[in-house]
């Protein structure tokens, strides 16, 4: 099993020394040049209400027709989860040191379930009237339909799970917060350890370990702008 993060196949953060809690960002961008991905922390808990406000950004990320289809499972004190989560990701240092795990689930299916409250809050915070409901709600439920005759609802649901996942390693980062977001998982596993083992209609996109950093990821640098960044058609310069 693959025991890289994401950043660690992309940027090769290797480079790493002892370093002090990190001072937060103060805006998007700063975020965005700030954040590296960390292997290693510090034991101390994150206070709760960083925790909470974190959460709380998170789940005002976007998602396809605002189905809200992702949900993101907390594990820090669960003894059994946390040595699952430890064993899903091939002993990854960040699942044994991070004080706080974040699982990303998506759910391909939310769209069959009833989602009255979410009209009834847009309706209510004056963002949708009721003609807008009712073409969205038909809407909607025709594009699903159209995704599950493809197979693709469960890529539909882990896109809207990474979004609110990006969300989280920015956040963190204006908050003060070390994050890593961890890949070389196995899917059934973290399943388990999370108690959706038998949830066939439940997928796992990210992992995501958050706390403070006990060591300094310095910046390996990106290509220039022009190698990935295109106008109009790939490959146009």
């Amino acid at each position: 099993m693959s025991t890289h993060t994401i950043d660690d196949r992309v940027d090769g953060d290797d480079n790493a020394v002892d370093t002090p809690v990190p001072t937060p960002a103060t805006s998007v961008a700063e975020a965005i040049r700030a954040r590296r991905t960390i292997r290693h922390y510090r034991p101390e808990p994150v206070p709760a209400d960083l925790l909470d406000t974190l959460l709380e950004l998170a789940v005002e990320a976007p998602t396809s027709w605002n189905l809200q289809d992702r949900s993101i499972v907390v594990v820090s004190d669960d003894a059994d989860a946390r040595a699952g989560l430890i064993a899903a990701t091939g002993g990854q240092p960040q699942a044994h040191e991070a004080p706080v795990l974040l699982v990303f689930v998506a759910e391909p299916q939310a769209w069959r379930e009833d989602r009255a409250d979410v009209y009834e809050r847009a309706h209510r915070n004056g963002a949708w009237n009721d003609e807008f409901v009712a073409m969205f709600a038909a809407e909607s439920e025709r594009f699903q339909r159209d995704l599950a005759a493809r197979g693709m609802l469960r890529e539909y649901a882990v896109k809207d799970a990474m979004i609110a996942a990006t969300y989280v390693l920015l956040a963190a980062t204006e908050l003060g917060l070390a994050t890593s977001p961890m890949n070389g998982w196995d899917e059934d596993s973290v399943k388990r350890a999370i108690g959706v083992g038998d949830r066939d209609d439940l997928a796992v996109a990210l992992v995501v370990a958050v706390g403070y950093p006990t060591e300094e990821r310095r910046h390996p640098g990106r290509r220039p702008i022009e190698r990935n960044v295109f106008r109009g058609r790939y490959g146009a310069r």
